[in-house]
């Protein structure tokens, strides 16, 4: 019987296989794809210093970012350049395939090409039934298995309760340029449209995609349209996108009996942008550290996990509870109303606020700083009044 079964062979399963197997447990990760890193859903932007915080490979990194341009939907511009290194594009194909070689080395057994169908109570653990390839038996599991909640509600643990759906895709580009993050109901309703360069050695690329409520796919082309020919894209070669469901906002429970869910799976993503790198990782690390001991005690039931919600709640609550506030706000905003707050960014003082307080992680000081801010808080109260 194995230690511990970790389904999905993302950043926050591998993460976690790793810890767990470097205190002596055996661990195997099963990943539904062949290739651990494909397919790619994600933007790939991650905090410079996650890299040290997680010990993470710089070897993905493809260019570094420190402008961002903001477009409201009557085409107000905001530009932003960080003071200091801040956000890196990565491979995000080639990071999930290094942090699986440091998982290997470290003990873990992947598993390649196994769909989990089902996971259920055993006699002394759980029994996981994986399409094709019969059972196994663990004492404990952890969900890692991204937007799927399948499992994650066969054990009543519920569904995110905020949600939206994206759709992206990576392009050839004549030129580079700097991230541009677009705003309005006609563009994106209920969430907003960007373009992140990426350089590769074989040329400029762009990243274009959009999180909303409705029909990513329909709106994605519309976007590509948009802004494609200033990247030099030729919107007509753009294929189908990569869309997917996009959690912002934690499962009501996240444990059950000798069972942990982390990262996307959670629902454990900045609800203002959906990114899900870091939360996931800070996730993994307390969820080995809450696993390591109960599985060492032989105390795996409900109670005993519970411990790993109170952790994280601890650790990424307050953030957690301003980004969803916003997040709620942004969503019910009218395309004049997300003006006026771009007028009064270029007006009347958001900006120094904007340059003392933003974090590309930990946004929670931004957003209370403008919610003292009596011109931005009009704004924002007027929509929380309707």
């Amino acid at each position: 019987m194995l230690d511990v079964a970790v389904i999905g062979g993302g950043p926050s399963g591998l993460h976690t296989a790793i810890l767990l197997a470097k205190a002596g447990l055996a661990v195997t990760v099963f990943e539904e794809h062949d290739d651990i890193g494909q397919p790619v859903h994600c933007t790939g932007v991650l905090a410079d210093d996650a890299f040290d915080e997680f010990n993470l490979p710089r070897a993905p990194i493809l260019n570094t970012l420190s402008t961002a341009r903001f477009i409201s939907p009557a085409g107000f511009q905001i530009s932003y350049t960080t003071p200091s290194i801040e956000a890196h594009v990565i491979d995000r194909g080639q990071l999930d395939r290094m942090i699986a070689a440091e998982a290997k080395t470290a003990g873990v057994d992947l598993k390649g090409g196994r769909r989990v169908r089902n996971v259920e109570p055993a006699d002394r653990g759980m029994r996981i039934d994986i399409d094709g390839d019969g059972t196994v038996e663990a004492r404990a599991v952890v969900l890692a298995c991204g937007a799927s909640y399948g499992l994650q509600r066969r054990f009543g643990l519920g569904m995110p309760p905020v949600s939206l759906n994206s759709a992206q895709l990576e392009l050839p580009a004549l030129r580079g340029g700097d991230v541009e993050v677009y705003f309005g109901s006609d563009t994106a309703p209920g969430g907003f449209a960007w373009t992140v360069p990426v350089t590769r050695p074989r040329g400029p690329y762009v990243r274009i995609g959009l999180m909303c409520d409705g029909d990513a796919s329909t709106f994605f082309k519309q976007f590509v349209n948009r802004v494609g020919p200033s990247w030099g894209v030729m919107p007509e070669l753009a294929t189908e996108p990569r869309r997917r469901f996009l959690p912002l906002a934690a499962l009501p429970r996240t444990y059950a009996s000798r069972l942990l869910v982390v990262g996307d799976a959670a629902g454990l993503v900045k609800p203002t942008t959906g990114g899900g790198i870091y939360y996931s990782l800070v996730s993994a690390t307390l969820a080995a550290e809450t696993l390591g001991p109960a599985l060492a005690s032989d105390r795996l039931d409900a109670e005993a996990l519970s411990v790993y919600q109170q952790r994280w709640r601890q650790r990424l609550g307050p953030e957690f509870q301003a980004q969803l506030a916003l997040r709620m706000l942004a969503q019910r905003m009218s395309n004049a109303e997300i003006d006026s707050l771009f007028d009064l960014a270029l007006t009347d003082g958001v900006m120094p606020i904007v340059r003392r307080t933003a974090q590309f992680n930990r946004h929670r000081n931004l957003i209370v700083a403008l919610f003292k801010h009596a011109p931005s808080r009009r704004v924002l109260f007027r929509r929380l009044m309707q």
